[in-house]
């Protein structure tokens, strides 16, 4: 196995930044160094100089498409596209065609992962008015959780029976899994729609998707699921959190992952008991615009839940810093651009975030929106955590060397030619940002260095609660 040092750059980790060198050995973390590391034989030598060493991103939040949409994007292009962006691991959604909401389905993703993921994967399970049965089949040392979708026109997704609601939330609670909600009412989002097309004809401008999509919408479901459940005692991750008026339903929950927790020795100790009970995640999209954006960026924006007032946006940013929200993801969800023309009613939702997301969120660093210690706790030490990822999200010792360097100060622009997502379009297209991520190790595997790709590489799977 070769060894290599990581030496002169920042070591961001567990609240901490200082100067140190970072010692890999094979795919594990063998040494961290405050200072220099001693003399020693390496098989190769990074120098992180002017740079920060962070621990690789997870992505609690993504759909790469695969089987089935294709066409979109599929799990080689977009695990491409995350190395590039300093992701190193991803929970990948169910809304596939199949879906994975099947013993068989989720079974034949996690071989497509096997043969095609550059980077580390799983696969939520996705839950039906009908397919609770299967929930104890499941190999939970290898799925993240059970995706539901509270509000959702995805097939036979929605689940929208409180008898089955209450099956989900209670089953998924005896099996020790996390349930993550996709949260908006569909009947609030279709009389709205209904009341849209009646004003502004039947395909209302983008800029009136916050209201069809409404505050309302996504309140009444998040208090919902909070409710179902503090009923069964399930462990609750609420997905792309976008209102102000959500936040008060986090407002008297425990501090999320108190200190304590991050100074755990081995992260596969850390007892679920202790793991907050409800908890909220917020996504690029939302953190990033809000409302304004609708006038120049058009449909490119569309998201659900949509993108927000300017009050909402800034509500959720300091929602990083208090603990309401716990987890930073993307909902990467690429379409083909001619499939993002239009409005609310024709314009499809989501957006290719994946690759933009680390830098995205540095560039808030350097606003003053978060620390940088802070933000690698919501990237990556906070996700693996909640989720009992197993030796992942952390630098330490004898974890696995999931690495990312990047270098402050060192301004690019997003063309179509640096975009690695299928679809080929990005709403950041354009943008200019401050800092580069140069290099990107998954398994000790350098697979990402200053634009150079090893196509060859293949991440590892998850392993969950062991």
């Amino acid at each position: 196995m070769s060894k290599v040092l990581i030496q002169n750059g920042t070591i961001v980790n567990e609240g901490r930044s200082f100067k140190g060198d970072l010692l890999v050995d094979g795919e594990v973390i063998s040494e961290i160094y405050e200072g220099m590391a001693p003399r020693g034989i390496y098989d190769e030598v990074v120098d992180a100089s002017g740079c920060f060493v962070l621990p690789g991103v997870i992505d609690d939040h993504v759909h790469f498409r695969e089987p089935g949409l294709t066409r979109k994007a599929d799990i080689e292009s977009e695990s491409r596209a995350a190395a590039y962006g300093g992701v190193t691991s991803y929970f990948e959604m169910p809304n596939t065609v199949p879906q994975t909401t099947t013993l068989e389905a989720w079974q034949e993703k996690r071989k497509l992962g096997a043969q095609k993921s550059h980077v580390n994967y799983s696969f939520f399970y996705g839950a039906t008015n009908d397919n609770v049965d299967s929930f104890a089949q499941l190999d939970v040392h290898h799925v993240p959780g059970i995706k539901l979708f509270m509000g959702s026109s995805t097939g036979n997704m929605l689940v929208d029976k409180m008898e089955s609601l209450q099956r989900v939330f209670s089953t998924a609670q005896q099996l020790d899994l996390p349930v993550m909600t996709h949260c908006e009412d569909t009947d609030i989002i279709n009389r709205n729609m209904a009341e849209a097309k009646a004003k502004y004809g039947e395909d209302p401008a983008v800029e009136h998707h916050p209201e069809i999509r409404s505050v309302e919408a996504c309140y009444e479901s998040s208090k919902l699921a909070v409710e179902l459940a503090k009923q069964f005692g399930t462990r609750l991750h609420i997905a792309h959190v976008t209102t102000a008026k959500e936040l008060e339903l986090f407002d008297n929950q425990e501090e999320n992952l108190p200190k304590e927790n991050l100074q755990k020795e081995n992260l596969q100790n850390t007892d679920s008991v202790n793991l907050p009970q409800i908890t909220g995640e917020a996504v690029i999209a939302h953190l990033v615009f809000s409302d304004a954006d609708y006038a120049t960026k058009k449909a490119l924006i569309k998201c659900n839940p949509a993108i927000k007032t300017l009050a909402d946006r800034d509500a959720l940013r300091r929602a990083l810093n208090d603990g309401r929200i716990a987890t930073i993801g993307t909902d990467h969800a690429p379409h083909e651009l001619k499939d993002k023309q239009g409005g609310c009613a024709k314009a499809a939702s989501g957006m290719p975030m994946v690759q933009f997301s680390l830098v995205s969120m540095l560039q808030l660093v350097d606003e003053g929106v978060l620390t940088i210690e802070r933000m690698v706790e919501l990237m990556a030490h906070q996700p693996a955590q909640l989720f009992q990822v197993s030796q992942r999200g952390f630098l330490r010792k004898g974890y696995q060397a999931d690495i990312v360097i990047v270098r402050p100060q060192s301004p690019w622009k997003v063309t179509k030619e640096v975009i690695q997502s299928k679809c080929q379009w990005s709403p950041m297209e354009g943008h200019e940002y401050q800092w580069q991520v140069e290099q990107t190790f998954c398994n000790g595997h350098l697979i990402y260095n200053k634009g150079a790709f090893d196509a060859d590489y293949r991440g590892e799977e998850l392993n969950f609660r062991s």
